[in-house]
């Protein structure tokens, strides 16, 4: 990471620290404010240094989902049957480098941690939105938010709805998690100070002892005496970095998502300390046509005619193979039964034809290539079975009522967004790892500067960043809370 503005330094004989505290948190996201409140839970003084003039970071904008589940209240109370079991099976197998440790903590913890939100005040409705939809458009709680309905994981663990949603109407609900959290870190004491751009870590025989910020014109350094935990976020906003890591990302077709402070600021400093990035070239894409529901009832072909992904996969995993077609080239095609207009913009409906060979041929694929591909996926939906790629039987409807209708799903006419998910490579108490997996003393770090389950897209579930960025954030802030005394 050449050229980079972070880095660290070493103390020097009588060097000026301008104040001091127990914890010094990076970053006042969902990772920092929930490491913030568990050190300050462990009796340390904890100061927060916030970038923006405000705390909130990505999480503000998002809608709010937590993945968890293993019988918590919502699962419960709206009669949903879950188990630690079932959910570490299938994060073990979504996830393409799983961390046995890590995930066995998340599930077997995942009921403790909604808890905690609730006891910290974060408000979740005891209702389902039992549709398929890439948000709840109201204020309902849980949702199926990932791939558990879908071939092969629901052969091997059995599939159950774990996105929380936050109880907000729509999109809002991540901005109610981050109100809701920062006046709880307040309220304990917590110290925040915005405007506060991290620079440079201290190191002392090894050991992380500080940092230096700048706010506006003014450098400043802190004295971190049990750690410093790094929480600033993902590095989308970083173009270079972006460039050299995650090449679906620096795809120039891909709009991406972040605030103008993530320009991997964490992932800089923990390397910069000895640390190590993983997972770089990791990224969620996606492209949604559902809802409405019906189209996933429609079939994906590409530039040959032929099927790549079972329709009914999480939005992110079917996008993603749209990608990694020839050309980024791919249609949807609906007959008059299943066709709808998504809701997600993009997906333009390019013609309607009154046959499949007509449209196969105005299209440009290959000859009887579509025909042919229609004619084997109606005869084995109208048996309820889908041999090739396994969509569930409850979206198995054969295409034979005209006008059939190809909608536009190629990457390029249509809008695909992203953002990246590599990050530092972490204990599961957050400690910063070197390469020999040996932690860095006082470098503990969460959130989407740290790699811990969420690793890329095709396996990815609505609520898993924001689910291990609180839950993994929590025992950072604890840790380096511990080591204070």
């Amino acid at each position: 990471m050449s050229g980079s503005p972070y880095r660290v330094v070493d103390a020097s004989a009588g060097m000026r620290w301008d104040e001091a505290a127990d914890v010094v948190v990076a970053g006042l996201g969902a990772a920092g404010v929930c490491a913030a409140i568990e050190a300050k839970l462990a009796g340390a003084d904890v100061l927060v240094l916030e970038r923006a003039s405000g705390g909130g970071g990505l999480t503000a904008s998002a809608a709010g989902h937590l993945y968890l589940g293993g019988g918590t209240r919502v699962q419960k109370a709206v009669g949903v049957a879950d188990s630690v079991r079932d959910m570490q099976t299938h994060l073990m197998e979504v996830t393409p480098d799983p961390d046995p440790e890590k995930i066995r903590l998340y599930c077997e913890q995942s009921v403790a941690h909604f808890d905690w939100l609730v006891a910290q005040g974060v408000p979740f409705k005891d209702t389902m939105y039992k549709g398929k939809h890439v948000l709840q458009p109201g204020d309902e709680c849980l949702i199926w938010s990932g791939n558990e309905e879908v071939w092969p994981y629901r052969d091997h663990a059995r599939p159950a709805p774990r996105g929380h949603k936050v109880a907000q109407v729509g999109e809002h609900g991540g901005g109610k998690l981050m109100e809701v959290l920062i006046a709880r870190a307040a309220a304990l004491g917590v110290r925040v100070q915005t405007d506060a751009a991290l620079r440079e870590l201290v190191r002392e025989n090894g050991r992380i002892i500080g940092a230096r910020y700048r706010i506006f014109e003014r450098e400043l350094a802190v004295r971190a005496r049990g750690g410093v935990v790094l929480a600033t976020g993902h590095f989308t906003g970083n173009k270079e970095m972006v460039a050299r890591h995650c090449p679906q990302l620096a795809d120039e077709r891909v709009m991406t998502q972040y605030t103008p402070f993530d320009d991997g600021a964490g992932i800089q400093l923990g390397v910069a300390a000895g640390g190590e990035a993983l997972h770089m070239d990791g990224a969620l894409v996606t492209c949604p046509y559902y809802p409405p529901e019906k189209l996933i009832k429609a079939i994906l072909v590409n530039k040959h005619g032929k099927r790549f992904v079972a329709e009914d996969s999480y939005h992110s995993r079917t996008s993603i193979f749209i990608t990694r077609q020839p050309e980024g080239v791919a249609y949807l095609i609906a007959d008059e039964q299943c066709f709808g207009r998504p809701e997600w913009g993009g997906y333009e409906v390019i013609d309607a034809w009154n046959d499949i060979a007509s449209m196969e041929r105005d299209l440009g694929l290959p000859a009887g290539s579509l025909v042919e591909t229609v004619r084997r996926y109606n005869e084995f939906a109208a048996k309820g079975e889908d041999p090739d790629f396994h969509k569930g039987a409850k979206w198995l409807q054969p295409l034979v009522q005209p006008p059939f209708a190809a909608l536009q799903a190629s990457i390029g006419p249509n809008r695909f967004v992203g953002f990246t998910l590599g990050g530092l490579r972490v204990s599961a108490d957050g400690e910063v790892l070197r390469p020999d997996r040996t932690p860095i003393p006082g470098l503990y770090a969460a959130g989407a500067c740290a790699s811990n389950i969420a690793q890329e897209g095709t396996g990815y579930s609505s609520g898993t960043c924001l689910g291990e960025s609180t839950f993994f954030g929590r025992r950072a802030g604890r840790r380096a809370g511990s080591r204070s005394g």
